[in-house]
């Protein structure tokens, strides 16, 4: 998922979720379903890991909350889950500031930013290519790249965090909300659940083709993780209570017919709300 210059509006404050683990989030309205979150996050263990950085038309803002969270000069790993705008959006200015740090990414990718050179571009020498099922070593943690049940983006990876059991699972969980929630207990349980499952249709359409039997092996591939906390993108933090659920709900979407979206009868209908003459 991806945000455009002028939409995009900053309201909230990094937050912890996780032994030495915060999201960095940021909201993004989304008339007429609410809102989605843009999140990244970062690990504050002995090699500091930005995990995601941020939109562009956010950037001032996601590069003051990450600086105070983690000292530029200590992050040592950038791991970007795939180049998205809102997950790569200020990448090159994160590898910039963090002169130790290496961008965690894959071959795809590399060749996938070399056509953006003013945005995405980066030596190899400061790159290390991580793909689907490997790990890498990350100071005093394992950290494992799986890619999540769902994702927009051919070269997408999510982030196991063996120490802490939190999995980065970019897109997947995706969740439209009525108001903002650090975690997802603290929505009204019927709006998380049909709000997951509007987001996960709307940003993945092609769930209309999958083989149900095989799409659940590959969520029982992440599942299996036994995680504690799922942290994502574009959805309030999921902890241990509703990790199963949230894995049912993201197994049903196969099933489900796809999400239409607004039309140019609701665009017509902004421009004319906007356009209105002020009464005083």
């Amino acid at each position: 998922m991806s945000t455009a210059e002028g939409i995009f509006e900053p309201k909230v404050e990094p937050y912890r979720i996780a032994p030495e683990t915060y999201v960095i989030p940021q909201l993004l309205e989304a008339p007429p379903v609410g809102m989605f979150y843009v999140n990244s996050m970062v690990i504050t263990g002995t090699e500091p890991v930005l995990v995601d950085t941020g939109a562009p038309s956010n950037r001032q803002q996601w590069l003051d909350h990450a600086w105070s969270l983690v000292d530029p000069a200590d992050v040592r790993w950038v791991f970007l889950t795939h180049d998205d705008h809102d997950h790569a959006g200020n990448v090159r200015q994160v590898m910039a500031a963090c002169p130790n740090a290496t961008l965690v990414t894959t071959w795809f990718s590399m060749a996938r930013y070399a056509i953006d050179t003013e945005e995405f571009w980066m030596p190899f020498n400061r790159s290390r290519w991580v793909r689907d099922g490997e790990s890498f070593q990350a100071g005093d943690r394992t950290l494992l790249a799986i890619r999540p049940p769902f994702f927009d983006n051919p070269t997408t990876r999510g982030l196991f965090d063996a120490t802490t059991r939190v999995y980065w699972a970019a897109d997947t969980f995706a969740t439209a909300i009525p108001h903002p929630a650090e975690d997802a207990a603290d929505l009204d349980a019927k709006a998380w659940r049909e709000g997951m499952l509007l987001g996960n249709r709307l940003n993945h359409p092609w769930h209309l083709w999958l083989d149900a039997g095989k799409f659940s092996k590959h969520v029982d591939r992440v599942q299996d993780l036994d995680i504690d906390t799922a942290a994502s993108c574009h959805a309030p933090t999921i902890h241990r209570g509703l990790i199963d659920e949230a894995f049912d709900l993201v197994r049903k979407v196969p099933e489900l017919p796809p999400w239409e979206e607004p039309g140019q009868d609701f665009l017509e209908g902004i421009i004319a709300a906007t356009t209105k003459p002020v009464v005083s």
